[in-house]
């Protein structure tokens, strides 16, 4: 079936407040190019603590009424916006590409990926349950209520900008809260800018999603301090995220918070696995959007026994990956998202070599994109392996057996995503239950966020959990309520 003509959306530079199309109040403006050609995307005038503070009062107005909608028409506009998604996902999936430096293959699964997140979400009003307590008084009811916190403040990156957003926001909105979202100034079209658009087109009432896009040093600050949200939900750096827990919760107006931070998930590699799929696994989840995922194998950790047949069929299939435009299908690595962002992986390249670790397949930077770089036998403590590199750079690291694999799987500060390669299913959920980490996936990738499954980290990656029924706990309170048909016999 063929989808209908429709006419793009007029990408205009304009903040979304209240239902309004506004130009920002900053003196500051966003140049945005495409990260592979440099064409300029948008120069637009970014948004200033005015319109920060307009966007939080407007939606402090709307969820009043929002929260008093119907589940099913709730539920309604939600499905109207994964249609809205579905019938203008080629645009998507083209500004996926153009902004951020998707390769099309994963522009196309992030956009229906959010969309099934999107239809996901529309299951959570009627899921939202609450409870008749045993009351301690004689004659007297007791009630649990689960009530919307109220306005959302969501700070979304640049990586899955499109996916990032709207997994806090569609499940907020949902649940009868109003959102303000903040996207990543390096996506700011598909990060909010075209979700705006969307909601619009779905018919959402004005000022239950608002997006401002300003610059994090001119704004960063008062989005998290501001009186008006009941909870900041950021995805970003731990060190970002750092900073926004302490003003979220030692600031003037204490809020709860959703962060989902860094990553260095590693990728075990048992002495009885499958080391072809085990390879395979290997090199989709490191190289996949060239490296620049939360979730990505960050280093693979292999039993001395099979390191280097392993390590020759990685080097193998790295050699095959195509690199270089990512509209073409065929692109598996195309560029990173800024120059700031290659810089820093040149220079840790430089160093790595100047360390000494043995080079297994590299290849000069054309323009923003980096071809794959495979390191071997680097140290567990060397930064290649003991940081987040945000980028096409795999180091793998060698175990003694699987108890110092364990080990080196957990000796890191973070504890987001991971995964195990073993033929034996009990060895592989014993070896799963000793990593502390929000997920861990046996003879798969350490990236996969399912709609219906919790997603989140321990440690240094995050507090909260995302996705179905786990996201009724973030974006929901707790309300006791008692009723007594008569008066209390108090002792004064």
């Amino acid at each position: 079936m063929n989808k209908p003509t429709l006419l793009p959306y007029k990408i205009t530079g304009q903040q979304f407040i209240n239902g309004n199309w506004s130009m920002g109040r900053s003196e500051r403006r966003l140049d945005d190019r495409n990260p592979y050609n440099n064409e300029q995307l948008l120069d637009m005038q970014l948004g200033s603590v005015l319109d920060l503070d307009e966007a939080y009062q407007g939606s402090k107005q709307a969820q009043q009424q929002w929260a008093k909608v119907a589940p099913a028409e709730r539920v309604a506009l939600v499905n109207a916006l994964a249609s809205v998604m579905e019938s203008r996902s080629d645009e998507i999936i083209d500004w996926l590409i153009r902004e951020s430096g998707s390769t099309r293959g994963k522009a196309t699964f992030e956009c229906f990926h959010t969309i099934s997140m999107v239809r996901e979400s529309a299951t959570l009003p009627y899921q939202v349950e609450g409870k008749v307590l045993t009351s301690y008084k004689p004659e007297k009811q007791s009630f649990v209520f689960r009530e919307p916190l109220g306005v959302i403040g969501v700070i979304s990156p640049w990586n899955f900008p499109l996916y990032l957003s709207m997994r806090s926001v569609v499940p907020a909105v949902a649940l009868g809260n109003t959102v303000v979202l903040k996207p990543a100034s390096d996506t700011a079209i598909t990060g909010g800018l075209l979700i705006a658009h969307l909601f619009e087109e779905a018919g959402f009432p004005p000022g239950v999603v608002n997006v401002i896009v300003g610059a994090g040093s001119e704004i960063g600050d008062a989005f998290v301090e501001h009186s008006v949200p009941s909870l900041i939900s950021f995805t970003g750096s731990t060190d970002i995220g750092r900073s926004v827990g302490r003003i979220a919760v030692g600031g003037k107006y204490i809020k709860r918070v959703a962060l989902e931070l860094g990553g260095n998930a590693p990728l075990v590699v048992l002495d009885d696995a499958d080391i072809e799929a085990a390879a395979h696994a290997a090199v989709v989840g490191r190289f996949l959007h060239q490296g620049q995922v939360c979730m990505s194998v960050n280093r693979v950790i292999v039993d001395q026994k099979i390191y280097n047949d392993f390590a020759a069929l990685v080097v193998e299939r790295v050699q095959k990956l195509s690199v270089g435009d990512p509209n073409l299908a065929e692109t598996v690595i195309g560029p990173v998202v800024s120059q700031s962002q290659l810089t820093g992986l040149l220079n840790k390249i430089t160093r790595a070599n100047r360390d000494g670790l043995e080079c297994l397949h590299s290849g000069a930077a054309s323009g923003l994109v980096l071809p794959p770089h495979v390191y071997g036998r680097v140290a567990p403590h060397h930064e290649l392996a003991y940081d987040e590199t945000f980028g096409p750079i795999m180091p793998l690291v060698i175990s003694q057996n699987e108890e110092h694999a364990l080990e080196l799987s957990n000796s890191s500060e973070f504890g987001l995503s991971s995964a195990v390669f073993t033929r034996d299913m009990d060895r592989g959920l014993r070896f799963a239950s000793g990593i502390v980490a929000g997920i861990t996936h046996i003879n798969d990738i350490t990236i996969d966020d399912q709609p219906n499954a919790p997603f989140g980290g321990e440690k240094n990656s995050g507090l909260g959990r995302f996705n179905g029924s786990y996201a009724i706990d973030e974006f929901t309170r707790a309300h006791w309520v008692t009723w007594q048909q008569a008066g209390h016999n108090y002792p004064f």
